[in-house]
């Protein structure tokens, strides 16, 4: 890589290229957020969160910082700001990880394996210590309040640009603008 913008730009083009819904914010490289989907066979199956990602400058040799904007229930997510702890993302970072790394692995495993030990969530990590099926009760609660596709503005598989059956487009004598119609026959 000659540069890590271009680094950047193609990480970001391999991540927009894979299964992630991207949405950029303003006109950068800089911020965006990914629609991540937690994993299968998980208490966090079927729940969709927007990821919040910003790239610093020297990204990738300093880690992209990575924070939740809709509510997540887990002990290192904390749940006001949606800030993540997580090892390989705040401490080992290496620029071999790109951004699918962190979608397709460090946000799975994260779910998948919380780590109790090191909470950014207190509550959290204690319920799981205390009583793991609560714990995943209290996770798919959350999953059912906070993270439907609709919360994040994700439309379920339906294309919102295309009209459904009902809808049907005004046909042509709709759009007439004639004089008549408008102010009536003309008197002599």
């Amino acid at each position: 890589m000659s540069s890590p913008s271009k680094r950047r730009e193609m990480d970001l083009m391999k991540l927009m290229m894979s299964d992630y819904k991207v949405e950029m914010i303003n006109d950068g490289m800089q911020e965006f957020f990914v629609h991540f989907h937690g994993p299968k066979e998980s208490p966090y199956e079927g729940g969709v969160w927007k990821v919040r990602v910003e790239l610093p400058v020297s990204y990738p040799y300093k880690s992209p910082s990575i924070g939740f904007v809709n509510k997540i229930y887990h002990p290192n997510v904390d749940e006001i700001s949606g800030s993540v702890c997580l090892d390989v993302i705040n401490q080992t970072w290496s620029p071999m990880f790109d951004l699918v790394n962190v979608f397709e692995v460090f946000l799975p495993q994260l779910l998948l394996y919380p780590n109790p030990a090191d909470p950014l969530n207190g509550e959290a990590a204690a319920l799981m210590m205390r009583d793991r099926p609560a714990y995943e009760q209290k996770v798919k609660e959350y999953c059912e309040k906070y993270a439907k596709p609709e919360d994040i503005g994700d439309a379920p598989d339906d294309d919102d640009d295309e009209m459904s059956d009902d809808e049907e487009e005004p046909s042509d004598n709709e759009y007439d603008s004639s004089d008549d119609a408008v102010a009536g026959p003309v008197d002599p």
